[in-house]
């Protein structure tokens, strides 16, 4: 069966990141593209994205990938960064790609995961 394929962005390889990381490449088989990450700290994610290969890049340079990225997974837990992204992304006028939320990626790890996604006290994850 042929999957559709997507492109895929993550933001923020802490411990919920890092986690996701690497369960989005182990999902290359089902036509997820994980096309570049965005990681400002020096994070055990941010070194595994580096080995497998994935660029680590700004959020300016995601965004000028444009239409090429289907979702970005904001899992910064930081608001101003999801207002920035959505800010970039209105100013190029893409209404293409979508941002998804911590939420969004918990209710998915959800869905192919039995293990937990680590949960971080005090962090605000909504829209």
């Amino acid at each position: 069966m042929e999957h559709q394929s997507l492109s895929i962005a993550i933001i923020g390889l802490g411990r919920i990141g890092s986690a996701f990381l690497k369960e989005m490449l182990r999902k290359k088989a089902q036509g997820i593209t994980l096309a570049c990450v965005a990681e400002v700290g020096d994070t055990p994610g941010k070194a595994q994205a580096i080995a497998a290969g994935i660029p680590v890049v700004t959020l300016d340079d995601m965004v000028a990938r444009g239409t090429g990225l289907d979702v970005i997974f904001d899992l910064s837990g930081l608001p101003v960064v999801r207002n920035e992204l959505r800010q970039k992304l209105a100013s190029v006028e893409n209404r293409h790609t979508i941002i998804a939320s911590e939420t969004i990626a918990r209710l998915i790890w959800s869905l192919i995961s039995e293990e937990a996604l680590p949960v971080i006290e005090g962090r605000k994850t909504g829209y």
